[in-house]
């Protein structure tokens, strides 16, 4: 039998009104997430160093929509940070449908962003495989997600993964963390498009020990994540999707929405102008427009 934990806290400091801040044990740990809304549900994935924290600006545009679900991925944010975990692209995204399994849920719609984004491949692939999960995808958003048409990081990922990258990694940004608005504001296509609440936001589970750890265990199976995404693409083809980009994005070139769209049948795209690697936070307006957009016009479709 499942047992189910969870503990909805509404008044968490810092929430949106209509937030819920609740947690579920899974895998032996304790992982955090957020709830908000009602409608057909959606997990919101983030990033490599991200947590929930992503989507305050989206969650309150999600609500009349959706129930939307942003979890703390086990090792990120203010979940567990389990010693030994398998941090994989592929073992992340089992992690993630353990996540939707225990939720209860007979369908879902999938969002990633950057790293996230490859999770959310991985997961969608389980998906539509033979017994894969017993809940049904229905559509597929993509944020700037990580993928093997883009050729940044191909081999600074990996170097982090190395002995010496590890060293540098930790001396270098884990034992430095003032140098982290630094890396964090390089993100952005201009700076003065950080939120004031930016920097502290991101920062604030740098106080719990193992963050950096976790980090380095996603980069050590970088380059074998990314042979097994490009394997697999060809799975996604009958799955709705939409690609979300900034035309200025440093970490994940929008050069490489091209070659990834190609993969799937029916696939909407948007490029937002003069935008980095976060576009729901540079222009969170914009990116929950047409979010929105997406998920009403493929509702009927689905």
């Amino acid at each position: 039998m499942n047992e189910v934990l969870q503990t909805p806290t509404s008044s968490s400091s810092g929430l949106s009104g209509g937030v819920q801040e609740c947690w579920m044990d899974l895998d032996g740990a304790r992982m955090r997430y957020l709830r908000a809304g009602s409608g057909p549900p959606l997990i919101l994935l983030h990033g490599l160093m991200g947590y929930s924290f992503s989507w305050r600006y989206t969650l309150p545009a999600l609500a009349p929509f959706a129930t939307a679900y942003a979890p703390d991925l086990l090792g990120a944010g203010f979940s567990d940070r389990p010693r030994g975990i398998d941090h994989s692209m592929r073992a992340t995204a089992l992690r993630v449908l353990k996540f939707v399994e225990k939720l209860g849920l007979s369908s879902f719609d999938l969002l990633g962003t950057s790293r996230g984004g490859a999770v959310a491949m991985a997961a969608a692939a389980e998906c539509i495989s033979p017994g894969g999960c017993p809940a049904r995808l229905r559509r597929l958003v993509l944020v700037c997600p990580v993928n093997p048409y883009s050729p940044h990081g191909t081999w600074l990922a990996p170097f982090f993964g190395t002995r010496i990258g590890a060293t540098v990694f930790r001396s270098g940004i884990g034992g430095m963390s003032f140098l982290y608005p630094y890396w964090h504001g390089r993100l952005f296509a201009y700076r003065e498009k950080i939120p004031p609440d930016s920097i502290q936001g991101y920062t604030a589970p740098l106080a719990i020990p193992g963050l950096f750890e976790h980090a380095l265990s996603i980069v050590r199976t970088w380059t074998a994540d990314l042979r097994e995404l490009e394997a697999l693409l060809p799975k996604l083809a009958p799955i709705p999707t939409l690609l979300m980009w900034g035309d200025k994005d440093p970490a994940v070139y929008v050069s490489s929405l091209e070659p990834l769209a190609r993969h799937f049948e029916h696939v909407q795209k948007v490029i937002f102008p003069n935008v980095g690697h976060l576009p729901y936070e540079e222009c969170p307006a914009e990116f929950n427009r047409e979010l929105v957009k997406f998920l009403i016009s493929q509702s009927g479709s689905v």
